[in-house]
């Protein structure tokens, strides 16, 4: 299924000169990791703290793009530079699960959006991931398929936000009907990682 994961070669080859200047300024690839996944805690909490304001909201699309940016650089220094270990792998899969928490269950506190809803997407986004690494577990590698993973969890936030902010959607139905297509595409994603994963082995 088409996914924005299939563009990030393109997305890292921009960010390579950003790349080569964090590495030679001494950055390692767990310290940009350990870095956006307290940024992204940090953030979350602000939303939190907000109590349903907007400007945070606001500007979580930006952050969302920062916070892809950054996982683009520290895998590609890991590869490029062979600094690739065994901590920098489990501390970027927990990250990225806990960061998309913090990020995403804020809209739990919205007004208009019955906190279960987010809930139940971030839920169901860390088992996107689980399933992606069971992949590797059975002998089949990482998987990120679509339609609904990481990069695709970030636009649609996105788009939501900014919903939210410029108080586009205010009826709680619309909101009800957006969330549950989301769980309906994560779901769909979860048995996709395991149906290709199955396909790779064999």
């Amino acid at each position: 299924m088409p996914s924005l994961y299939d563009i990030k070669p393109a997305f890292q080859r921009l960010l390579r000169p950003v790349c080569l200047v964090l590495h030679q300024a001494g950055c390692t690839p767990n310290s940009i990791t350990a870095a956006t996944l307290v940024a992204s805690v940090c953030f979350g909490a602000w939303m939190f703290a907000g109590k349903g304001g907007r400007l945070p909201f606001l500007i979580l699309p930006v952050f969302l793009f920062l916070r892809m940016a950054a996982n683009a650089v520290d895998g590609m220094m890991a590869r490029e530079y062979n600094l690739c270990s065994a901590s920098g792998a489990i501390l970027n899969e927990v990250g990225d699960v806990l960061a998309d928490a913090a990020l995403y269950l804020p809209f739990a506190v919205l007004p208009g959006i019955h906190p279960l809803l987010p809930v139940g997407v971030v839920v169901l986004a860390a088992l996107t991931e689980i399933a992606g690494l069971a992949g590797v577990a059975a002998g089949a590698s990482r998987r990120f398929d679509g339609p609904m993973g990481k990069s695709d969890r970030a636009f649609v936030f996105g788009v939501f936000a900014l919903l939210f902010g410029f108080g586009v959607v205010r009826n709680p139905v619309i909101w009800t009907v957006l969330f549950g297509v989301t769980a309906f595409l994560l779901i769909f994603t979860i048995f996709n990682r395991w149906r290709l994963a199955l396909r790779e082995i064999g």
